[in-house]
């Protein structure tokens, strides 16, 4: 059945991971255009790029499930609510969810995000130079875990460590690999610190809350969970960031129509979540066969959704390869995936990377990318610049400050 797929799917054949992990733009609008639910035996799966049939497989948790074995978290972590559907994914789901709602969400953290954000910019203010992605994004992203979970006994480094050891046996296992000891080192770990948070007398954590809910979570299915909100809260925040920052800086153009006019930075963020969303991809296997755009999917193949493939549809978003702040419909992007598995964390790291575009163009002037390669996303999964390194204008020496200076004279 393999080689009569093959045949039948040959641009997917052709495409390797190393594609996929480098600019796989190119090759997602190849197989679009061509074959839209195509089998690529590089993932040993199927490939959905468009994005009517990436939505048909979101929105259908009993033909398109997460609930397998082979689901790299559950393989991880155990189940959790990234790895269940139906009752028992509502069951781990909502005791996190109902903190995330919109009007919580605003009120719990904007002050945190805030003064977390400016402490962390004033800090590099001085030097006039930053590697933004470790020395702002991943900081801040890691701050705001640790505040929402409860995780005060633990410093930022370790809870950092603890996150990339679990990306990295999710990318390994995404891959066909095998995790190292690492990840099960780090689970010990956080299972340690989340068991104090949540029984710390009077805490008002985040866990403390799921744990005493009507829903009943044992202390391991709390720590699992936890373990999953690190990954939406650390990886994928630091890489919305990292790219919303990449992309308002290299497109000097739009960079000048969001400084004369601040409501448009919102719109800068949802056509960055657009053009390059920090989690490119869901998984699900199919419970059935089912045919999908003329794709003969078989009961327990492995269905893959590019949600950066979907996000560049032409049939939704006319000139996708546009970075576009004014692009009326950026906003409809599924960079945060669709249906029942929708990230509840989107507020959140939405009011993240706002604050932090805010706290850079009040306090950097002339921000710009420093001189060099333009830095460009990277990663299977998880995408985002492996580094960046930018500038801004600094005042030194005696005479009046420059007014392009004078925020940081202050």
């Amino acid at each position: 059945m393999d080689s009569e797929l093959i045949d039948r799917f040959p641009l997917g054949a052709a495409v390797t991971v190393a594609d996929l992990e480098g600019d796989p733009h190119p090759h997602l609008a190849r197989l679009r255009s061509r074959e839209p639910v195509s089998w690529l035996p590089a993932l040993d799966g199927w490939l959905v790029t468009a994005r009517r049939p990436a939505l048909a497989v979101m929105r259908d948790a009993a033909a398109f499930t997460v609930d397998d074995p082979r689901f790299s978290t559950a393989r991880l972590l155990g189940p959790s609510m990234l790895s269940l559907d139906g009752r028992a994914h509502a069951r781990h789901r909502e005791p996190f969810a109902r903190p995330f709602r919109p009007a919580r969400t605003r009120e719990r953290f904007t002050a945190f995000v805030r003064d977390e954000a400016a402490r962390l910019t004033a800090a590099l203010a001085p030097a006039g130079e930053a590697e933004l992605r470790g020395e702002l994004a991943g900081p801040l992203a890691v701050a705001v875990v640790a505040e929402a979970l409860g995780l005060r006994g633990a410093d930022a480094a370790t809870v950092r460590s603890w996150y990339e050891a679990f990306v990295e046996a999710v990318s390994a296992i995404t891959t066909g690999g095998e995790p190292d000891g690492r990840a099960d080192e780090a689970y010990g770990r956080l299972r340690d610190a989340v068991e104090e948070a949540a029984a710390a007398p009077g805490s008002a954590s985040l866990l403390a809350e799921a744990a005493h809910q009507e829903e009943g979570l044992t202390g391991a299915e709390v720590v699992a969970n936890a373990a999953v909100l690190m990954f939406g809260g650390i990886d994928t925040t630091e890489g919305m960031i990292a790219n919303a920052v990449l992309h308002l800086l290299g497109h000097p153009a739009e960079l000048d129509l969001v400084r004369a006019d601040r409501a448009l930075l919102p719109a800068a963020i949802e056509e960055s979540l657009r053009l390059e969303p920090s989690a490119s991809v869901v998984d699900r296997y199919a419970t059935r066969d089912v045919e999908l755009e003329g794709a003969p999917i078989r009961e327990g193949d492995l269905v893959r959704v590019s949600l950066a493939g979907a996000n560049r549809d032409p049939a939704a978003f006319p000139d996708p390869d546009r970075y576009d702040v004014r692009r009326a419909n950026a906003g409809e992007h599924l960079a945060f995936a669709h249906g029942p598995h929708f990230c509840f964390g989107a507020h959140l790291a939405r009011l993240e990377t706002l604050t932090v575009l805010e706290e850079l163009l009040d306090r950097l002037p002339g921000l710009r990318l420093a001189p060099g390669p333009v830095p460009e996303p990277r990663g299977l999964v998880f995408r985002k610049p492996e580094t960046l390194n930018v500038r801004w204008n600094v005042h030194r020496g005696p005479g009046p400050v420059p007014p392009e200076c004078e925020t940081i004279a202050e």
